[in-house]
């Protein structure tokens, strides 16, 4: 006789499958996921539902300000994809990172393929192509591990971890990414100082990323140490900066780095993490941003305008370098 079986919490199904005949059991229990107190199978036909947040595993259990328009444990990755054109929890922290991953891209095609012209504030030794290169690449990295991530952090617990791990690791990668123009730039004049500020930020990206690593910080109830350490290690830039200026002043450290935008860049990204580490709007409003305004969203936002608003310092920078050529005068 044909079965089927199907997990409920009052009218809301969490997800339904049906068992044919017996040649297929072996198949669904190996697609099952243990949700804490039942165990939900999933089928590669079944189809899945949106959750409340307290019909969801403790390891999906990332918001509660977020009530609804959660997907259910997905133990594959094809539908985990495919729930990318969903309306749902995660679509817009999907969306917004993995736009950003695509324009940066793009970003760097056009700088890297087109000629090389007087005007443009683009690279044109293979020392500027390493500094640009490296910020472009540690921005992929950070935005592709991310939107991937939310995409398939809820096929299972393990392939979760993984990927918020890198998705960690791929912020760290990208404050280091962009601590090297400035660094760069900066002490153009200086190697020693150069090599020395560069070997310190990749040495403290390491141990961040060494971190991250540790399984028991990726867990959700510690988002407010894994934000305090981002937020500390970029504003470790601050020492450099203050060394800079004590070299040259402030007037010729604004051309140097381009300080105004700099700023600017450092206040966006602040913000972000502010938002990120204390949920809100939805903090104040729960239930209310499940779908389109909740804090991790506009993190994801401001942490794109932010990562503009770098490259245009950066061209800035390489502006003004190409002005005064290989003279190291003001």
């Amino acid at each position: 006789m044909p079965a089927s079986t199907c997990a409920c919490q009052g009218d809301h199904m969490i997800l339904q499958t049906d068992e044919p005949n017996n040649k297929n059991t072996d198949d669904s229990m190996r697609n099952s996921v243990n949700t804490d107190d039942v165990e939900v199978r999933f089928e590669p036909h079944s189809k899945w539902r949106l959750l409340y947040h307290f019909d969801l595993p403790e390891w999906l259990r990332g918001n509660p300000f977020l009530s609804y328009h959660h997907r259910p444990p997905m133990p594959s990755f094809g539908f985990c994809f495919r729930s990318i054109f969903k309306v749902h929890s995660e679509t817009g922290n999907i969306w917004t990172h993995l736009i950003g991953f695509l324009a940066f891209v793009c970003i760097t095609m056009y700088v890297f393929l087109r000629p090389i012209t007087n005007t443009a504030p683009f690279p044109r030794d293979w020392q500027e192509k390493l500094v640009f290169g490296s910020f472009f690449a540690c921005g992929i990295l950070c935005l592709g591990f991310s939107w991937i991530f939310h995409t398939v952090h809820c096929h299972s617990v393990a392939v979760s971890r993984i990927f918020r791990s890198l998705d960690y690791s791929g912020i760290v990668l990208f404050i280091m990414g962009s601590f090297i123009p400035p660094l760069y730039y900066g002490f153009y004049c200086s190697r020693v100082l150069k090599i020395l500020y560069m070997s310190l930020t990749c040495s403290l990206g390491a141990l961040c990323i060494v971190v991250s690593l540790w399984s028991k910080l990726s867990l959700p109830k510690y988002r407010l140490i894994r934000a305090v350490l981002l937020v500390a290690f970029g504003w470790s830039g601050i020492i450099p900066a203050i060394h800079l200026t004590s070299l040259y002043g402030v007037q010729l450290v604004m051309r140097l780095v381009a300080l105004d935008w700099m700023g600017l860049m450092s206040f966006l990204y602040t913000a972000s993490a502010v938002t990120y580490a204390t949920r809100i709007p939805e903090r104040f409003f729960p239930g209310k941003c499940d779908i389109w305004f909740q804090s991790h969203q506009i993190f994801h936002v401001l942490v794109v305008v932010a990562a503009f608003v770098h490259l245009h310092a950066i061209c800035e920078m390489a502006r003004y370098r190409f002005d005064q050529g290989v003279s190291c005068e003001p």
